[in-house]
């Protein structure tokens, strides 16, 4: 991402960590977030993307495709990124969720504190709990390798499905190619080790969908998660390889998310 100011720094990722534990700490009690600082930084932002998305308008032709497409993949970076949700967030008057600009969360009340020293059984039998839990999660989720892999096949997706959109081949085509498809299983196959028993979830959800049981908090969450990276992938795939409607409809990953998002809808 370029232009200084806009871009994260060290110190601004160390600052969000912690008011992210801040707001953790806190949830469900109001959060004093610094609402001048996220209107500042939105504005810078918005000022770039403005600017970007002139330059892009100026890159008309054959010729310029690539930095047309750079300039739309900058602008989709600026959205996408962290602070910039937060401060969007902020600005509507709603809780920043990656916890940037968080200057203070309420205190905590002590009640939970005194319940804790009353009833030393119940926290032995917590931490036993948390700590098999841990073990679950350790022994199910992704090593940092596997991670990256996966962050990595979603972009490598994107580029190839990119190339082939160039030489003229369909949204269908491109999801029948060899790479896309050996490509996707992998992805699949890691996303459903980082989070077993995904497609039994996705089964539950459906059948919650027809009984029309409300979300809870906690589907909410992600049903909102959800969205924005619907958003963010689907604004991706239209600046930087230039996916018609057409395209979008037949790619996968939208058909995915998709889905999903139905699933929620019927239900909120």
């Amino acid at each position: 991402m370029a232009a200084d100011g806009v871009r994260g720094t060290g110190v601004m990722l160390s600052q969000a960590d912690e008011g992210l534990k801040l707001f953790k700490m806190a949830e469900g009690t109001p959060v004093e977030v610094d609402s001048k600082a996220a209107e500042l930084y939105k504005a810078q932002v918005d000022a770039r993307i403005a600017s970007l998305e002139s330059e892009g308008a100026l890159l008309t032709g054959k010729d310029n495709k690539k930095m047309r497409a750079a300039k739309g993949k900058e602008v989709a970076e600026l959205k996408g990124e962290q602070r910039y949700v937060d401060a969007c967030k902020i600005v509507k008057g709603l809780e920043p969720k990656f916890g940037n600009f968080v200057l203070k969360a309420a205190e905590v009340p002590t009640a939970e504190t005194q319940a804790k020293e009353t009833e030393p059984a119940a926290d032995s039998v917590k931490k036993a709990k948390e700590k098999k839990e841990a073990k679950k999660q350790e022994s199910a989720g992704l090593s940092p390798a596997e991670t990256k892999e996966l962050e990595d096949l979603k972009q490598k997706i994107i580029e190839r499905k990119g190339l082939l959109k160039e030489q003229g081949m369909s949204g269908g085509q491109q999801n029948k190619d060899e790479e896309v498809v050996a490509m996707v299983n992998r992805m699949n196959e890691l996303k459903e080790k980082q989070d077993p028993g995904s497609t039994k979830k996705e089964k539950d959800a459906k059948k919650d969908a027809k009984k029309k049981t409300p979300l809870s908090q906690e589907e909410q969450k992600e049903y909102a998660k959800l969205k924005d990276e619907y958003e963010i992938y689907k604004a991706k795939c239209r600046t930087e390889f230039g996916y018609t409607n057409k395209d979008l409809k037949a790619d996968p990953d939208i058909q995915e998310m998709e889905e999903k998002l139905s699933a929620f809808e019927k239900r909120s």
